[in-house]
């Protein structure tokens, strides 16, 4: 099964029906599957802080959210998601194509990429790096974690599993 697809599925089985995108080229093929399934709402945003929000408010309206993005996005979310998802302990499971690793071609995604780990270590928000074989299984478990702790938790999609066939 393709990368994309795996991902979708595992949306799909943690039963999220709410997803807020940042654009990615690493995720835009999960996009079109999202707007193709009546069940799941899909709201494109160009920053992440107001990703946070809209998924925080659509928790507290009794959707289950999720937001795809990029790595590179976690600054521009760090307060909202430290003054809000962990302040009020609401949960959010973040998608994020973790850019800036091994087999990165573009020199500026590196900086990002070596320090989200520790960003989100420093964010007591826990993450995961899945396999293409268990990545379905990772969405499940993470949102599981999320809506038990309530807080955010952070699936990281490296490069080497987008490439994997």
């Amino acid at each position: 099964m393709d990368p994309s697809t795996s991902v979708f599925n595992g949306m799909r089985m943690t039963g999220i029906d709410l997803v807020v995108s940042v654009p990615c080229i690493n995720l835009k093929d999960i996009l079109p599957m999202i707007d193709n399934d009546p069940s799941m709402i899909h709201v494109p945003v160009t920053r992440e802080e107001e990703g946070v929000g809209i998924c925080a408010g659509a928790y507290m309206g009794g959707k289950i959210p999720a937001m795809l993005m990029q790595n590179s996005g976690l600054g521009n979310s760090i307060n909202a998601l430290a003054s809000l998802n962990k302040l009020f302990h609401i949960p959010l499971l973040l998608i994020m194509s973790h850019r800036g690793v091994e087999g990165e071609t573009i020199c500026a995604q590196v900086p990002m990429g070596q320090l989200t780990p520790s960003l989100l270590d420093a964010l007591d928000i826990p993450y995961v790096v899945p396999a293409i074989d268990n990545v379905e299984e990772a969405i499940l478990h993470a949102w599981e974690v999320a809506s038990e702790k309530g807080q955010p938790v952070a699936v990281l999609l490296e490069i080497g599993f987008w490439e994997a066939e």
